[in-house]
């Protein structure tokens, strides 16, 4: 989903590849042994490795430590699974223990210190290639060992007998033109020594007297290396943007910020991209570190989890995803509070509460749905609980301005409104939120040492306000990740009225990777003359983005009945997937509601079309159309977009109905920027489908 680039000349990029293939010519263990003066024991990894030449490895030995006059690396091997900076030990009984390293009696855990900073700085270097942090991988070899699998202070240690699989099993993660810029840009970072000499790369080792000679019973064999480098060949490869991003992207990612930052930026710019390899990064960055991603959207945090899992699997155990709902569910459940969440209950006592106190707001609106998202998003929002605290609301997001009186008469809905659910002893998810926020301010939480919030702009107030409580203000502890052009929910708030401030920790992102040119005019022509209050209390307009791809123009089909809009439909998906590049996978089928969606099924069903609903969507590979609505959609993205039944007004900018009231120009609002989230998830081409004269939907 973005695009890697080398920041290297194409003169030292052949150098590089030069040097590479001329190491890599020496593919079998006896010239490596023979090529490599060094000591024994890294003569000895060296021959282990080299058959991993024949699976794009290229190994570069006895380079000069950066910015160290006397120390040198072993060995670097760049190849389809990373780059690897290998160190050798030939220590006849390490012990590993309670994350600790020892050399007989003695305590040597400090001497891993240095590799691993090495790796961190390679990480920085590296980044401004575009390698994602995580592909670089700092390595300790013990020679003449075999079952040793750890990990100290962020260097993993195995034993020669396991190096090959070690490496090996990380798969095809860059593609062989990434393989290509990251064995540049290490050349450059590692120069190359002149004369070989077996340095210690750390701190000088500890003189405890001579070591006893190595065991070499268990080094693997022939079969075994070739079984491990068969396997890593064989494993699937994963996307690209995995391991491979944007540079400023990747710099971006090992950002650090002193207090809570916000990263935002429009459609397609790759947000949650840089949100997901943060919290990898985050969850690296400390032994004990435990890193929090949580979103409005319920779907997300599944699909975010096992992206996760394929992308760092190191590290998908120290990273908990959930829905900002269910995490105040279980902030609850953990400390024995009940709450009864019922929406069939809560809508009730609504209906009830407006037939008993509507009079005064029906001479300013009819549509009680516009009254039900007042108490919704601005007052239990906010969790305003005295009328004075929602008198001097500004109310941000709602066109309608409401006099004192006005707002009285609103007031006395809500306080009805809250009688009522506490007489049935029930709670809406506002109250979910509410109870969570004032079980963290009684007893805070602790554990987790960072909170990233995705799509940060559909959180309320109040939810914004717990989760920040949970993640403190330390350095890097809190990142709100998102583009107030994407709100889609009603009312707003500023990052102010939550108590937090990202003065001078605030990212912008301005570079679309996802969009083709022709759908970013779609885009903008559907939200064009809009207008929005950002978190952070700035008034803005759509926001003009670019993109460097060109593609298909979107299609808009333009139907005189159901059965024409709906055969165009199908056919449209048929057709998309006859390209050998399409399967039924990379197309997303998204509806403004849920009836719509069920509709969508079963025609796709009928027209024997596979299907997966967005509700059962997990992020995993799947040979499925995706159907579901655009809220569900977001974070997300497809080759292929098809937007059915979509209300023609919405295709023509500023377009509204005679006499409209402020609530239906406010709903046309939100459905247009709504759409313009829908047609931004396509990466390729979009379709979007309207049968005419159809009723406006606001």
């Amino acid at each position: 989903m973005s695009a890697g680039g080398s920041a290297w000349s194409e003169a030292t990029r052949q150098l590089a590849l030069s040097e590479a293939h001329a190491l890599a010519a020496e593919s079998s263990r006896a010239k490596a042994a023979n090529y490599f003066a060094a000591a024994d024991s890294e003569k000895r990894i060296a021959h282990v490795l080299a058959p991993l030449a024949a699976a794009g490895y290229y190994f570069l030995p006895d380079r000069q430590w950066p910015g160290s006059r006397r120390a040198q690396v072993d060995m670097v091997v760049v190849g389809p699974g990373g780059l690897f900076i290998v160190d050798t030990k030939a220590w006849k009984d390490p012990i590993i223990a309670a994350g600790r390293v020892f050399r007989g009696q003695a305590d040597v855990t400090d001497e891993f210190d240095g590799l691993a900073d090495l790796a961190w700085k390679t990480e920085a270097a590296l980044a401004e290639i575009g390698l994602a942090p995580g592909e670089v991988r700092p390595v300790v070899v013990f020679a003449g060992h075999k079952g040793v699998n750890a990990s100290v202070g962020g260097v993993e240690i195995v034993g020669e007998g396991d190096i090959v699989r070690h490496i090996a099993r990380r798969g095809q993660r860059l593609t062989a033109s990434a393989v290509e810029q990251v064995l540049a840009a290490a050349i450059k970072h590692f120069p190359l020594i002149g004369a070989p000499a077996p340095v210690d790369v750390t701190l000088p080792e500890p003189i405890i007297g001579p070591e006893p000679a190595l065991d070499l019973d268990h080094l693997p064999s022939e079969s075994d290396i070739e079984a491990a480098i068969l396997e890593g060949l064989l494993a699937p490869p994963i996307e690209e943007w995995m391991t491979f991003l944007h540079p400023d992207q990747a710099k971006l990612v090992r950002r650090s910020f002193n207090g809570p930052s916000r990263i935002r930026g429009a459609a397609g710019t790759g947000k949650t991209v840089v949100g997901l390899h943060r919290a990898a990064y985050l969850a690296r960055s400390q032994a004990n570190a435990r890193v929090l991603v949580t979103t409005f959207v319920r779907t997300l945090p599944d699909v975010l989890s096992n992206l996760l899992g394929r992308m760092a699997p190191d590290v998908a155990g120290r990273v908990e995803f959930s829905g900002v709902h269910q995490f105040a569910r279980k902030v609850l459940d953990e400390r024995g509070i009940d709450v009864r969440v019922s929406t069939k209950l809560a809508d009730q006592s609504f209906d009830e509460a407006w037939k008993q106190t509507c009079g005064p707001l029906t001479t300013i609106d009819t549509n009680s749905r516009y009254w039900r998202e007042e108490l919704d998003h601005v007052i239990k929002g906010r969790g305003l609980t005295t009328f004075d605290e929602y008198a001097d609301c500004a109310r941000i997001g709602r066109r309608r301005r409401l006099t004192l009186d006005q707002r009285r008469s609103v007031w006395a809905l809500y306080q009805r409104y809250e009688s009522l659910l506490r007489t049935r002893e029930v709670h809406d998810f506002a109250d979910l939120i509410l109870l969570a926020e004032a079980a963290l301010r009684a007893k805070p939480m602790v554990g987790y040492t960072a909170v990233i919030v995705d799509e940060a702009q559909d959180l309320s107030c109040a939810m914004i306000r717990m989760l920040a409580s949970v993640a403190g203000d330390g350095a890097d502890a809190f990142t709100l990740i998102g583009d107030g052009q994407q709100t889609i929910y009603p009312g707003g708030y500023t990052l102010a009225e939550a108590g937090l401030s990202v003065a001078g920790r605030g990212v912008i992102m301005d570079m679309n990777y996802r969009n083709t040119a022709e759908i970013l005019a779609l885009a903008a022509r559907v939200v064009d003359g809009a207008s929005y209050v950002d978190i952070e209390g700035t008034a803005a307009s759509a926001a003009a983005i670019t993109s460097p791809r060109h593609g298909e123009r979107p299609l808009f089909a333009r139907a005189r009945t159901r059965t024409e809009h709906d055969g165009r439909l199908v056919q449209r998906i048929r057709r998309a997937t006859q390209s050998v590049s399409v399967g039924w996978g990379d197309v997303g089928v998204l509806c403004f509601t849920t009836w719509q969606v069920r509709d969508a099924v079963t025609l796709l069903r009928t027209a024997g079309i596979p299907v997966i609903e967005l509700t059962d969507y997990d992020g995993g590979p799947t040979d499925a159309v995706k159907v579901g609505t655009i809220k569900r959609a977001k974070g997300l993205e497809f080759k292929q977009v098809l937007l059915p039944w979509i209300a023609e007004r919405l295709m023509s900018p500023g377009v509204t109905g005679a006499g409209w009231t402020d609530s239906q120009i406010e709903r046309d609002e939100r459905d247009r920027r709504e759409l313009f989230v829908g047609i931004t998830r396509a990466r390729d081409e979009v379709w979007v489908g309207c049968i005419a004269a159809q009723g406006s939907s606001a």
